[in-house]
């Protein structure tokens, strides 16, 4: 099983590796932190830690400096000390508690996979040498899509019931996406996964220390014991496949919202919802299924999950924001893709993972937890980046959308930027957004001039998908981590 050990190891190591503020949970809130701007309060944040981490007391493994936070909205530090109290949660994003790049790239490991090795004594990872990308390999584990058929079965009747309106064109295009061309259900089937991995964990959260803010041993729902024989039909099973459906609901808003602001005409091989009916009509739509989306959300009465949704939501507008107003300079940095990579996708994932735990007992600061939330971040930009690399291998008729879509946006993806590091002359297009004419023309040029840049973005791919696997190993053995396991070589070998 997956457990913490006891407080007084617990102590030591908070004295050792995080001092007096924990870092290993991504939340971090003091009363004095309101009274500074939100990146002053990150910057001491880190220094407090990078020299507690390393002032020699008690034995413990060198933590690496810690990255500030540069979040693409900024709300003013007076605004945020009047949301907050001593007990609610200051998430920070995933980006800056797990590792976003590889080591050969400047990227640092995990705290929380530091700490997870010096907890245990023999944290050997069940998936290493797995290759993910060796299907005779991964064919080996449960098909994940099979394992949880039964379970997504009502899923589009049930959903569809769950957003119809009294108004029927708001109606018809909310139930767009969920009715036709649903395809294979990709997010629920993670949280369904999850939920089934998470039955088989043991609930044993640490004892309280004065190294953690208290809401860090709280957030987990009051459940009865829950394993995984008695786990479907449960009332913990039900909340966490409701968490699916919202998942879906809001995964779908920022897609219905994506292509009034893209001006896309299709989506998933068919119309975009904005070109049947109107852009008005589209944002309505969106709107509404947001709207669903957070009554259910409510209903599953756990604060905490409300919280880290919803936060998940503000990440999706940040990335919008992000994607529309980075600096010229930025466009070119690997690190500024990623945090948008991570703000549009995967932090809906990553956040719906973490919460499959709460609503599953576990609390916030628990290792079952962070090591499902590390899971779907890594997961969610390992799909990402795939994307972005099938805009250039793939076709419009196989992909559902038209090709080199990114480029028509003036965006630039991993293929791209390794190939500017190659080309320096690549780069000032990069930065105008491909505007000039020709511009893509001569990048594209570029991109497949380069014997490696291709090569190099499916490898940062592999490298997250890796990642995935690896904190997935930290969850005890069952079929549905190893579907988990499978599904994440899907994710990095798909087609489309």
């Amino acid at each position: 099983m997956v457990t913490f050990t006891n407080s007084f190891q617990t102590n030591a190591l908070h004295r050792a590796v995080i001092g007096t503020r924990k870092h290993a949970s991504p939340l971090a809130w003091r009363k004095d932190d309101a009274r500074k701007s939100p990146l002053a309060s990150s910057l001491e944040h880190d220094k407090t830690l990078q020299s507690d981490a390393n002032d020699g007391s008690d034995a413990g493994p060198p933590m690496p400096p810690m990255p500030s936070s540069r979040n693409p909205i900024v709300v003013s530090s007076k605004a945020e000390a009047m949301s907050h109290s001593e007990t609610t949660m200051k998430l920070t994003p995933s980006y800056d508690l797990f590792q976003i790049l590889p080591e050969s790239e400047g990227g640092v490991p995990s705290h929380s996979s530091l700490l997870y090795a010096h907890l245990h004594a023999d944290p050997t990872n069940p998936f290493q040498g797995l290759d993910l990308k060796n299907e005779k390999e991964t064919n080996q584990m449960p098909e994940p899509f099979q394992l949880v058929k039964e379970e997504l079965k009502p899923f589009s009747d049930s959903i569809s019931e769950l957003v119809s309106s009294d108004q029927p064109i708001l109606s018809m295009a909310a139930k767009h996406f969920f009715e036709k061309r649903h395809g294979k259900r990709f997010r629920p089937t993670i949280v369904q996964l999850m939920a089934k991995a998470v039955a088989a964990t043991e609930i044993t959260p640490p004892a309280p220390t004065s190294h953690q803010p208290s809401w860090s041993y709280s957030g987990g729902s009051h459940v009865e014991t829950v394993t995984p024989s008695n786990h479907k039909d449960s009332e913990v099973w039900r909340r966490q496949a409701q968490l699916g459906q919202i998942v879906e609901m809001i995964h779908v808003a920022s897609l219905i919202h994506d292509d009034v602001l893209d001006e896309a005409e299709t989506r998933r091989g068919g119309d975009a919802v904005h070109k049947l009916y109107s852009n008005k009509v589209a944002v309505l739509a969106g709107d509404y299924l947001l709207a669903r989306a957070s009554v259910l959300l409510a209903r599953l009465e756990n604060t905490a999950v409300v919280q880290i949704m919803a936060t998940a939501l503000e990440s999706l507008v940040s990335g919008e924001i992000m994607q529309l107003k980075s600096p010229p300079e930025s466009l070119l940095e690997m690190e500024t893709y990623l945090r948008k990579s991570y703000y549009k996708t995967a932090s809906l994932i990553c956040y719906a993972c973490r919460s499959v735990a709460l609503l599953g007992g576990h609390c916030y600061g628990s290792e079952v937890a962070t090591a499902c939330e590390e899971f779907g971040f890594h997961l969610g930009l390992a799909y990402q980046i795939q994307d972005d690399i099938l805009d250039f291998t793939g076709v419009a008729s196989v992909l559902g959308k038209p090709a080199l879509a990114d480029m028509d946006l003036g965006l630039s993806t991993a293929p791209i930027l390794y190939a500017a590091d190659e080309f320096p002359a690549l780069r000032p297009l990069v930065m105008r957004r491909f505007k000039n004419k020709g511009d893509k023309e001569k990048a594209l040029e570029y991109l497949f001039k380069s014997e490696t840049a291709m090569k190099k973005a499916e490898n940062l791919a592999t490298f997250h998908a890796d990642k995935a696997v690896e904190a997935l190993g930290r969850l005890p053995e069952s079929e549905a981590r190893d579907a988990l396991a499978r599904l994440t070589s899907v994710v990095i070998t798909r087609k489309k």
